[in-house]
């Protein structure tokens, strides 16, 4: 939360306490007096003693806060402080979601490249016995072998690296998911599974509305905590009214005799109410005011300023998700295309027809073919998930 939506939480629980406070106060008092001497203006030496040497006075006090303008605007707070935690706690959720199904894409992406690239590896080492099968006889030339050779040690390479990938990817996806590093992790669904479950176009159509996004019920959440701190700087200036009732029973004595029976308390008691009115205040309230007001204006015009870039983000988002499906059409047409041509060259090699340099650039045509359309798949369920996130959109892909 900001600084001042903290400031409104702090000034809510203050006003509450305040207003629900019953202070209840208890005194006793025993004093020790020397008598009191008065000479007379009449002839004679006679004298007059007033008071009593002993008292005891016990005393207890209630009182209780009826009005105060803070309170009010307390009330107010309540529903914009619950508002304030339970959107925090949506976008929490909603960027955790993100993350889950952006490290989820990372694993099935590493898995998935490691079946393509053992397929790869497979079917490159039967191509390579058969033309070192080949030179041993002596119908082909050592260079085709060689480039075969160098083809299946890149091959070998990259299937190493993704093998490592896929541990590395299951780990990042238990801390996001906040499990043990060490507990093993299965997953259910294929690439391909996710991607066509993400793939959606009606959502381009969906119109979102900008004030129902949790980025901007999170700014609206500032400039209405700014406006109750502005009423609260000015209900500073309402009076506050209290009741309180008092009650005390006092005993006197010559002698410290109060714990005897005899001993005679005399009681009393007193209801009442206390109006304070504020007058002056050296100028500070109407200053600590303005800037309330200030502090508010600026976080209207911020708002106001968020709804355009929370607009242009989801327009983006659409626009990027849009590019992501054409994008795995395109490189899944390209992908069939860089097979069949593979294959062809892969027949005229073998016919003797082509050269294993043509061979190689086809099969790395096809190699960058299938790294292009995985992650192809991947970045739709990026763009997907993105897409929700900046809608405020939790439902399940």
């Amino acid at each position: 939360m900001t600084e001042d939506e903290w400031e409104l939480v702090d000034s809510l629980r203050d006003s509450i306490d305040e207003i629900e406070d019953r202070r209840l106060a208890f005194s006793v008092e025993q004093k020790s007096n020397l008598g009191v001497r008065l000479k007379p203006t009449w002839q004679g030496d006679v004298e007059a003693t007033f008071g009593t040497v002993e008292s005891m006075t016990a005393t207890a006090t209630l009182s209780q806060l009826l009005f105060d303008g803070s309170y009010l605007v307390g009330l107010q707070s309540a529903k914009v402080y619950l508002e304030i935690s339970e959107n925090a706690k949506i976008k929490t959720d909603l960027e955790i979601r993100k993350a889950v199904i952006n490290a989820y894409g990372n694993v099935l992406l590493a898995q998935e490249s490691v079946l393509i690239l053992e397929k790869n590896k497979v079917n490159l080492e039967k191509t390579l016995f058969e033309t070192e099968e080949t030179y041993k006889n002596g119908l082909t030339e050592q260079e085709n072998v060689e480039q075969l050779q160098i083809t299946l040690s890149t091959l070998d390479n990259g299937l190493r690296n993704a093998t490592r990938m896929v541990d590395l990817s299951k780990k990042l996806l238990n801390i996001t998911l906040g499990i043990n590093l060490t507990n093993p992790i299965t997953l259910s669904e294929t690439l391909l599974d996710i991607t066509k479950s993400a793939t959606d176009l009606s959502v381009l159509s969906t119109k979102t509305e900008v004030e129902n996004t949790i980025d901007y019920k999170i700014a609206n959440n500032e400039k209405v905590s700014n406006q109750l701190l502005w009423k609260l700087e000015k209900s500073k200036a309402l009076p506050t009214l209290s009741a309180f009732i008092n009650g005390s029973y006092a005993g006197y004595g010559d002698s410290f005799e109060f714990t005897k029976k005899e001993q005679k308390w005399f009681g009393s008691s007193l209801l009442g109410i206390k109006l304070n009115v504020p007058i002056f205040s050296s100028l500070g309230r109407t200053a600590a005011t303005k800037r309330a007001k200030i502090n508010l204006d600026k976080s209207e015009e911020s708002l106001s300023q968020k709804a355009q870039e929370i607009q242009l983000n989801i327009t983006k988002a659409k626009s990027d998700y849009q590019f992501s499906i054409e994008t795995y059409g395109t490189t899944q047409k390209n992908l069939a295309l860089a097979e069949r041509i593979e294959h062809k060259n892969n027949i005229k090699f073998t016919e003797g027809i082509s050269s294993s340099f043509e061979l190689r650039q086809a099969q790395l045509q096809l190699y960058s073919s299938q790294n292009e359309y995985l992650q192809a798949m991947l970045d739709v369920i990026v763009k997907k998930a993105e897409l929700d996130n900046v809608s405020n959109n939790q439902t399940k892909n």
